[in-house]
């Protein structure tokens, strides 16, 4: 498996190494077209220029972009402990330097993805819809597949990767755009008498418009071949890989669509997310070129074939279930990727266990405490009120029974108690 990391970097550098020629290509074209042929170095400098500003920004910021562009909410551990608990447990297993950030996206939509150019500035998002449909195993495989991207690196690429792609659709799109907008003037400076700068300027226009498409296709085919990997490292972290396995079934059979879908985060998700709007069942066969993901079924057939929990037990699998070798020899696991190891089945959910709508209501108790609500019960009938930061320190009254409640300081029978009336704190309902 240490083999197929280092293949899976060396392809990757040379993909992304593609992608940075394909972007000088597009700057050279826009160049063409707008300066003749003395702007074709001009325009690969600015192509350049464009790339190393996204880039810079993407190092510096890229990761709470990203957070905050999908809408999600950073949980402390007092607002979400089984959340908090699952991921320090991945990372222990995975020997991260840090735990990772938890983060949570109200949406119906089940999926998660993992950010950070660092493995010790990691962060950890799930959905409200994921949280509601997989019981604690389940959850405990996505997460370990996630920590898995966070520990190949894998993040990191994929958002060098991304930037290069939106370079090359940002200088394609504007090419375009000029070209609808002034096509007559940009052929004139272009040189427009005589075969060879006809040829050159139609050849300069087929790449602006076939360059994003290539650089989509190269994105796709880099997401592609990690998750394979991190599925093996899910189930060597948790030493269960059943519990993966249902979580994809979960998660792909679902067609709720996802809030909005970004192609260049896409790839990032455990699953492709489902757009706004489609019909088509997630996890549906599309043809591979096309595909940021592994078929789902394909996924699943390999973890319930292996015959333990180990890195070795995946690369054996793989072989069986595709035909062909992952790995060319076994080799010494590193931390935290066992060769090989049992498939131990965890213990029965004790009696009480949360079911969907308790985990539906703890994660969206948790998103509503971090943005800074108060949860505090009614003394009277039990009813948990939740009140809004601009309630805090102000007296009102249970939505249900219509008892008076203290809003600024916990009140009584609220979670924590309150000191002033000396009342215990009692549970949620």
């Amino acid at each position: 498996m240490w083999e197929q990391i280092r293949s899976n970097r060396t392809r990757s550098f040379l993909v992304v190494t593609g992608m940075a020629v394909l972007l000088g290509v597009v700057g050279a074209a826009l160049g063409l077209l707008f300066g003749g042929e003395g702007g074709t170095w001009i325009g690969v400098a600015a192509a350049l220029a464009v790339w190393l500003a996204l880039w810079a920004t993407s190092v510096s910021r890229g990761d709470d972009l990203m957070l905050r562009i999908a809408g999600a909410q950073e949980v402390s551990r007092s607002d979400f402990p089984m959340l908090h608990n699952v991921v320090e447990e991945m990372a222990i297993a995975a020997a991260l330097p840090v735990k990772p950030r938890v983060f949570v996206i109200e949406d119906d939509a089940p999926n998660a993805f993992a950010t950070g150019l660092r493995p010790d500035k990691a962060a950890v998002t799930v959905t409200t819809g994921l949280l509601r449909r997989l019981d604690r195993d389940e959850l405990q495989g996505v997460v370990a597949h996630e920590i898995g991207h966070v520990r190949n690196r894998d993040v990191a690429l994929m958002v060098t990767a991304g930037v290069m792609l939106g370079s090359v659709a940002l200088l394609a799109a504007v090419g375009r755009r000029a070209l609808w907008w002034g096509g007559g003037r940009v052929r004139s400076r272009s040189g427009g008498d005589g075969a060879p700068q006809a040829a050159a300027v139609a050849l300069a226009l087929l790449v602006v418009v076939l360059a994003p498409i290539f650089a989509q296709l190269l994105y796709f085919a880099l997401s592609r071949r990690r998750e394979y990997l991190a599925d093996a490292c899910g189930a060597a972290y948790t030493r269960y890989p059943e519990g993966l396995a249902r979580a994809l079934e979960k998660i792909s059979g679902v067609r709720v669509p996802a809030r909005s879908v970004d192609p260049v985060t896409a790839p990032m998700y455990i699953v492709p997310p489902l757009p706004p709007g489609a019909m088509a069942a997630r996890g549906a066969r599309r043809p591979a070129w096309f595909s940021t993901h592994p078929p789902v079924e394909e996924r699943v057939r390999i973890l319930r074939s292996m015959a333990g929990a180990g890195i070795a037990d995946y690369a054996a699998a793989f072989e069986r279930v595709r035909g062909r070798r992952l790995v060319r020899h076994a080799e010494a696991p590193g931390p935290g990727l066992p060769a090989h190891a049992s498939a131990v089945a965890p213990a029965a959910a004790p009696p009480g266990a949360p079911g969907p709508a308790e985990r539906a209501r703890a994660a969206s108790d948790a998103l509503l405490r971090a943005r800074g609500y108060r949860l505090v019960q009614c003394p009277a009938c039990g009813a948990v009120n939740k009140l809004p930061p601009p309630l805090a320190g102000t007296v009102v009254h249970c939505l249900r029974c219509g008892e008076r409640l203290p809003g600024g300081h916990g009140g009584p029978g609220s979670e924590t108690g309150c000191e002033d009336c000396s009342t215990p704190p009692r549970h949620s309902v």
